[in-house]
C-alpha cells in the first residue's frame, strides 16, 4: 500500500524561498572595518536571484562547481542559496590551507567559478596557477570601493576577473529556479585531513535539507525566528554546523563576523548585535574569556554556544558558566556528517552534578545517526557505557563514499567509520577517549590524550595543553605534555604532574614536559598532533622530565 502524501523535494530552493518570504524582516548583518552593513532576508533574496543571473551569464548552466574563498558574510550567504537552488554546486575553499593544496582541490572538483572576497585576492592568486578548471573570478567589492579595477594579482593570470557587485547590478532581481531533483549534488566541502590529501565530501539537497530541521529542533539548537545567530565557525568548514541554513530556515537573523574572528571584535560584535546563539571551536571561546576577564564586556544575550571541533574542555564550559552565565554545549560531528553528529544537553531533570557527567561528553547522538561500536577484530561491541572501540554512523546526513575516491579504509559494511575511539551507553550518549590516530598505547594499555588534556586545563596557570605520544624504549609509547601557561602564569612540570596525579591513574602520568609558545592548529582550529610528532622528532621541542 502507498500512502497518498505528496512527493516535494527536499531542496536548498525551498529552505531560499521560504527564509526570504516568511521571514523577509529577518537580517544579515556583516561586521566590516568601519561598522555593521545590513540587509533583509527579503533583499537577500533579490539579491540571490540576481546571483544566480549572473552565473547563468557566464555560463553556469548545469551542476557546475562553483567554488568560494570568502569569509562569513551576507555574499557568502548569497553563494549558500542561490548556486545550489540553480542548479549548480556550492563548493566552499577552506582559505587556511597552503595555496597548493587549495589548487589541488579546486581542480579535483572540477571547480568552474570561484567567488572571491578582496581581502583574499592576493591568496587566490596563489592558488590560481594550480586550479586550471577555474575559467572566471568573481570578486566581491572592497570596503569603501566606487569603481571596480581588476586587481593586479589576477590581470596576469589569464582568466576574466568580474566584479560581484556590477554583475549583479545589470541582472533582474527574479530567477527561474529549476525543479532539483532532491538527491542531486548541493555542495561539496574537503575534508582538512592533516595526513594525505583532503578528500571531498558531496551533500544532497535532501541531506543538507533534514540536517537544517534537525539543528532547528529543541534537543539540537532549539532556532527559532527570536533568535540571532552568530557563526564564528567559518562557512569554508563543514557548512558552518549547519547554522546559515537552519537559520534561513528558523528565520533567525544572521550575524556575520567576516574577517573580524579576534577576541575584541568579537566582543565588540556581540555586545552591539545581542545574538543569542554563537558557534565557534574552544580556541575562539578561550581566546574571547581571556580578553573578557582581562577588559570585561557583556556576552550575556547568548542563550546557547555550541562548541566543537575538539573536545571542550570541563573547566572553560564551567567559566562561562560561572563568570559570564553563558551556556556552552559540546557538540561532536565531521566533515563526513554534515557535520553534527551528537549535542551534549543532559537528561531532563537530573541535578547539576550528574547533568555535568553528561555535559562533558560528546553528547548524546542525533535522531537518524545510527551508531555502533567496533572493537578490535571488527568485533561489534556493547553499547553499554563501558566497552571500547571505534565509533561507526550511518544516517541521511552522513556520507557513504568520497567524491572520486573510494577509500575503503574508511567505510565498513555500508557505516562511515569515524576514527574516533570511545564508549557508548545506552541512552545513546558518547564518550570520546581518542582520536585512533591520538590513543596512546603504553604497555599494552590505552591512555587517552583527551582526558591528560582536558585535566591539564582545569590548572588556574594553564592556557593549553596537547598531549601526544613518543617512543619509550621500556613502554613502547609514552605521554608528552605540551604546556602553553597563561599570560604571566608560572607553574612547573613538577607542580602540573602533582595536580594530574589528583585526577587519573598514576600509571598514565607523563614524564616528559615541554613549555611552549603556542600549540599548532590545523586550518580549522584543532590541535595538529601531526606536526607536533614532527616537532619532537626533530628535537624542537626542549623536554624536562618529572616523576
Amino acid at each position: 500500500m502507498l500512502s497518498t502524501m505528496m512527493d516535494v523535494p527536499l531542496t536548498i530552493t525551498a529552505i531560499m524561498r521560504y527564509g526570504t518570504t516568511a521571514y523577509a524582516d529577518a537580517e544579515v548583518v556583516t561586521l566590516t572595518a568601519v561598522g555593521s552593513r545590513r540587509q533583509t532576508y527579503r533583499m537577500t533574496g533579490a539579491r540571490v536571484a540576481k546571483l544566480a543571473n549572473a552565473l547563468r551569464s557566464l555560463g553556469v548552466d548545469g551542476d557546475q562547481r562553483v567554488a568560494t574563498l570568502m569569509w562569513n558574510n551576507a555574499e557568502h550567504l548569497e553563494a549558500y542559496l542561490a548556486i545550489p537552488s540553480m542548479g549548480a554546486v556550492l563548493h566552499t575553499l577552506n582559505l587556511r590551507l597552503d595555496p597548493q593544496v587549495i589548487g589541488y582541490i579546486a581542480d579535483h572538483a572540477g571547480d568552474d567559478v570561484v567567488i572571491v572576497d578582496a581581502t583574499l585576492v592576493p591568496l587566490l592568486a596563489r592558488v590560481l596557477p594550480h586550479a586550471p578548471s577555474i575559467r572566471h573570478v568573481i570578486v566581491t567589492a572592497a570596503e569603501g570601493e566606487t569603481e571596480f579595477v581588476p586587481p593586479a594579482e589576477l590581470a596576469a593570470l589569464g582568466r576574466p576577473v568580474h566584479s560581484y557587485e556590477a554583475l549583479l547590478a545589470d541582472q533582474p532581481a527574479t530567477f527561474d529556479w529549476p525543479e532539483v531533483d532532491e538527491r542531486s549534488a548541493a555542495a561539496m566541502c574537503y575534508t582538512s585531513g592533516t595526513t594525505g590529501l583532503p578528500k571531498g565530501v558531496v551533500y544532497s539537497h535532501r541531506s543538507m535539507h533534514l540536517h537544517s530541521m534537525a539543528v532547528c529542533m529543541n534537543s539540537v539548537f532549539g532556532l527559532s525566528d527570536v533568535d540571532r545567530v552568530l557563526p564564528v565557525v567559518p562557512m569554508f568548514h563543514a557548512n558552518a554546523w549547519g547554522l546559515p541554513y537552519a537559520a534561513m530556515l528558523a528565520g533567525s537573523s544572521l550575524i556575520m563576523p567576516d574577517r573580524f574572528l579576534q577576541p575584541e571584535p568579537l566582543v565588540r560584535l556581540i555586545e552591539a548585535e545581542r545574538p543569542t546563539i554563537a558557534g565557534a571551536v574552544p580556541t575562539i571561546w578561550n581566546g574571547l574569556l581571556q580578553h573578557v576577564r582581562a577588559n570585561g564586556g557583556d556576552l550575556s544575550s547568548l542563550r546557547l554556544v555550541p562548541c566543537g571541533g575538539s573536545a571542550v574542555p570541563h573547566s572553560l564550559m564551567e567559566a562561562y558558566e560561572k563568570e559570564l552565565g553563558v551556556t556552552i554545549l559540546q557538540a561532536w560531528g565531521m566533515t563526513e556528517t554534515s557535520p553534527l553528529g551528537s549535542v551534549a544537553h543532559p537528561p531532563v531533570g537530573l541535578p547539576d552534578e550528574q547533568a555535568w557527567q553528561y555535559r562533558d561528553t560528546a553528547g548524546r547522538l542525533m535522531c537518524q545517526v545510527e551508531h555502533r561500536l567496533i572493537g578490535d577484530g571488527g568485533v561489534e561491541l556493547s553499547c553499554d557505557g563501558e566497552a571500547v572501540g571505534e565509533i561507526e554512523v550511518r544516517g541521511p546526513w552522513v556520507t557513504g563514499s568520497y567524491y572520486k575516491d573510494d577509500d575503503p579504509a574508511k567505510f565498513h559494511d555500508g557505516w562511515l567509520r569515524t576514527g574516533d575511539v570511545g564508549k557508548i551507553d545506552p541512552l545513546g550518549y558518547v564518550t570520546l577517549t581518542d582520536r585512533a590516530k591520538d590513543v596512546i598505547k603504553s604497555g599494552g594499555e590505552w591512555i587517552s590524550s583527551m582526558e591528560l588534556e582536558n585535566a591539564l586545563m582545569a590548572h588556574p596557570a594553564v592556557a593549553e595543553a596537547a598531549v601526544i605520544g613518543v617512543a619509550d624504549d621500556k613502554w613502547g609509547e609514552r605521554p608528552l605534555a605540551a604546556i602553553v601557561l597563561a599570560e604571566g602564569a608560572t607553574a612547573n612540570a613538577a607542580e602540573l604532574r602533582a595536580f594530574l596525579a589528583e585526577r587519573v591513574p598514576r600509571w598514565q602520568l607523563p614524564e616528559r614536559w615541554s613549555f611552549i609558545a603556542e600549540v599548532p592548529k590545523t586550518s580549522v582550529g584543532k590541535f595538529a598532533k601531526t606536526v607536533m610528532r614532527d616537532a619532537y622528532a626533530n628535537g624542537e621541542y626542549e623536554v624536562v622530565e618529572a616523576r
